[in-house]
């Protein structure tokens, strides 16, 4: 049941209401952790399985490849909770608004 000023009614949202959508997979923020994280699960993967005592001497006796890794795991999660934590919403009234509006030459218009 709704009324007239557009208000939900206790059966659930009206049907006829936008509701606001999040940036999701286009979200720049998706890409980074994605890109972070996968680069230090292969550098972890490598520091724990593939590294010898040369690779370690160059480093000064530390396992960077190791140490890198988790780091930047750290970081991919530090991203995907951002995300989680604060997404960006797209509102659909501005792009509505903004669909007239852009960088047209004019020749789009018909006269």
């Amino acid at each position: 049941m709704s009324t007239a000023h557009g208000q939900a009614g206790a059966d659930g949202p009206e049907q006829g209401t936008k509701q606001k959508h999040t940036a999701g997979a286009y979200d720049v923020r998706t890409v980074i952790a994605g890109l972070i994280g996968l680069y230090g699960i292969v550098l972890t993967i490598m520091g724990l399985f593939f590294t010898n005592a040369d690779d370690r001497a160059k480093t000064g006796d530390w396992n960077a490849n190791l140490w890198s890794g988790i780091v930047m795991i750290i970081v991919a999660v530090v991203f995907a909770l951002w995300l989680v934590l604060r997404p960006i919403v797209v509102d659909p009234v501005a792009l509505e608004k903004e669909k007239g509006e852009g960088t047209s030459d004019g020749s789009d218009l018909h006269h």
